[in-house]
């Protein structure tokens, strides 16, 4: 009697939730939404234009081009892999060991 008692009780509070939950949810009605799923606003102060402001990373072209540095050396030695691959069969990761 009591378990039945305590498992009604759990199952009410869950019910709450659950209701309470998906009320919360759907009380958002999206009126100031520029399309569906697209409703950031930007916190009051921040600037229409972010260059030039606080908000502005400021890249330098050096930093920009290290990725693309490393993509590329990073193919050269997949190249090198590949063609010891090809004459061998066997893969070898450092290519230290290839030359």
């Amino acid at each position: 009697m009591v378990n039945k008692m305590k498992i009604i009780a759990a199952c009410g509070v869950m019910g709450l939730s659950i209701a309470s939950f998906s009320a919360a949810v759907t009380a958002y009605d999206g009126t100031n939404c520029d399309a569906p799923g697209d409703c950031w606003q930007p916190k009051p102060g921040f600037p229409e234009k972010i260059e030039g402001t606080k908000y502005d990373p400021k890249h330098s072209k050096e930093e920009l081009g290290k990725q693309q540095k490393a993509i590329q050396a990073m193919e050269r030695r997949n190249a090198k892999r590949a063609e010891h691959f090809k004459k061998t069969g066997e893969w070898v990761y450092d290519i230290s060991k290839l030359e």
